[in-house]
């Protein structure tokens, strides 16, 4: 079975998206499966071995310039791939191209539609490609903002396409309007060309049903899985700690510093926890991207640290690579992840568990159903900084249950959040889907 794995790069950045489509890829190849990973907009960037490969379709140059410009609609095709050079793509993402879906609205708009929008040229360059060199047998989009490329591939090549539900409701929440109302009608209209979705956890499915208006059962849940090369070894009773015992307290956050993220919820209940004279000294250790948009965000939060004399009390290690992640996750006590939306992913609590860190998170979006599925961590009141701050203190005051927490995870981890897992679910899920088509 030949699979095309359409993923849609981050302008240079980590992104989920990212790195469990290079995952996937990945161990489909190692179960024999032919899994071609193709980057959409710009080349994309993993912390593992990158298997992606070196072309871009609907390089992000021509799809702006086409939104633009109807003389850029018109441009031969051997022009356009001077603006699909992966170096070039990958050069504007350094210099931090936007992807700011407040400045998107329209261009999102008219990529959904398709061939009835301003990219159809693009469009009709990947169907060519697609059917003349590839020749794929199922085409899995890494996220549904994709899905104006289905009607087409599908007509054209005769091959379903499936896409994976992976967080576009945020997106399209934070599109200027009237933009915002559009892209949703038209991703109802437009989902009905897919042959199948997937979502990575039953709420999000439940969810997702709803906001595009599909049968649930339209939905397949295939829990997200690890590359667990370089974590922690699974535990057993001979194991070591991963972490040196310490006198003081390390609390960490791994995500994008951005206000959907909670990191500020994290830094006031850090307060909170300080003002306890019976806890142990406590510090709070966060990394991940930041975009130019968000440093006014984080440039607050230096302030408000700096008016209450705690700025020795927050360090921000900046983005992080596959080796420095992995130390990072080693080094803290408790993993939060603060998040002020209903999470739709949470990879990171699943690569803190493999390193045998348990997790505080808001008991809303994925995040209860993890808890539930691992006993990996505790919950808290969404949004309520005094919630997460007496849940930090009780799991800080019990290392051992905490530990056992710890231990929990990364068992939930090794036996069922890991890649192969992942990817033996979706290489059946492709079965099914073929056998229908």
């Amino acid at each position: 079975m030949r699979i095309a794995l359409l993923t849609a790069g981050a302008g240079g950045m980590y992104c989920g998206q990212c790195l469990q489509g290079n995952t996937l890829a990945a161990a489909l190849a190692r179960l024999g499966a032919d899994a071609l990973l193709v980057p959409a907009y710009t080349p994309i960037r993993t912390d593992e071995e990158n298997v992606s490969l070196d072309r871009v379709v609907f390089g992000g140059v021509n799809v702006y310039l086409q939104q633009k410009s109807a003389l850029f609609r018109r441009t031969p095709w051997f022009l356009d791939r001077v603006f699909d050079r992966p170096w070039l793509l990958r050069w504007l993402g350094r210099k931090g191209a936007s992807t700011s879906p407040e400045q998107l609205g329209a261009l999102t708009v008219s990529v959904l539609r398709g061939e009835e929008g301003r990219q159809r040229k693009e469009l009709e360059k990947l169907v060519h490609w697609l059917g003349e060199e590839l020749k794929p047998d199922v085409v899995h989009l890494s996220t549904v903002l994709l899905v104006g490329m289905a009607r087409q591939i599908q007509r054209r090549l005769g091959v379903p396409v499936v896409a994976t539900l992976a967080g576009e409701d945020l997106f399209v929440q934070q599109l200027a309007e009237p933009y915002g109302t559009e892209a949703r009608q038209v991703l109802r209209q437009r989902t009905a060309d897919l042959a199948g979705l997937i979502a990575l956890n039953r709420y999000y499915a439940d969810f997702m049903a709803e906001y595009l208006a599909v049968p649930r059962e339209r939905i397949e849940v295939i829990p997200p899985g690890l590359n667990l090369e370089g974590h922690a070894p699974r535990w057993s009773a001979e194991s070591p700690p991963v972490r040196s015992p310490a006198t003081g307290r390390a609390i960490g956050y791994l995500a994008r510093v951005c206000p959907e993220k909670g990191l500020h919820l994290l830094v006031e209940a850090l307060e909170v926890l300080l003002e306890d004279p019976a806890m142990a000294p406590v510090e709070v250790i966060a990394a991940g991207y930041l975009a130019e948009r968000d440093r006014p965000y984080l440039e607050g939060m230096a302030e408000w640290l700096a008016e209450r004399g705690l700025v020795d009390r927050v360090r921000y290690l900046g983005p992080v690579d596959r080796v420095q992640k992995i130390a990072f996750l080693q080094s803290i006590d408790v993993m939060c992840l603060p998040t002020v939306y209903p999470e739709s992913k949470g990879l990171p609590v699943l690569e803190a568990w493999a390193n045998r860190v348990p997790v505080v998170v808001p008991a809303h979006g994925t995040f209860p159903e993890l808890i539930a599925d691992t006993r990996g961590g505790l919950l808290f009141a969404p949004h309520d900084v005094c919630s997460l701050a007496d849940t930090l203190r009780q799991l800080l005051a019990e290392p051992a249950a905490a530990a056992d927490m710890g231990r929990c995870g990364q068992e939930a981890v090794h036996d069922r959040y890991h890649a192969e897992a992942m990817a033996r679910r979706t290489l059946a899920y492709y079965r099914r889907v073929l056998g229908r088509a």
